[in-house]
């Protein structure tokens, strides 16, 4: 039986300004943004992810403080590209570091507005073999 992980639950502060985040300066997708007379839920995507993070005020989130998640993980194709891209779009983001020479020991991190804080981990085999095809269809059944 294979058992994926597709859903993070990640506490926020403010559900605009997460979304704001994520979607327009760390390039997420925002694959919906429900608000009901219930709930406010947004589900964002890395593109290139099975796994999505959920924001909203539902009562697994409100269990957790806002910034109490630590140490996600990210994996790029080519670290220092990555973090340029966030640094131009206006995300602080530290500086590179390699534990060693082989593929996947170059990290560097950053923190979303509420303290949550992200690991990127370089790992140059994703450029050849990604996890998941660039031409798959969304979990949406739309078009890539």
């Amino acid at each position: 039986m294979d058992w994926t992980l597709e859903v993070v639950v990640l506490p926020v502060a403010d559900i605009a300004r997460s979304i704001e985040f994520y979607r327009d300066k760390v390039g997420f997708d925002l694959d919906h943004d429900t608000v009901n007379e219930h709930m406010h839920v947004a589900q964002l995507t890395p593109r290139g992810s099975g796994c999505s993070i959920v924001i909203g005020d539902l009562p697994a989130h409100q269990e957790m403080g806002p910034g109490s998640v630590r140490g996600l993980q990210l994996c790029v194709a080519d670290a220092l590209a990555a973090r340029a891209e966030l640094i131009a779009r206006g995300v602080h983001a530290g500086e590179i570091t390699s534990f060693g020479d082989q593929d996947g020991s170059t990290f560097f991190g950053f923190a979303d507005p509420d303290g949550n804080t992200w690991a990127v981990q370089e790992l140059k085999v994703r450029a050849d073999t990604p996890l998941i095809p660039h031409d798959h269809r969304s979990r949406f059944g739309a078009p890539d």
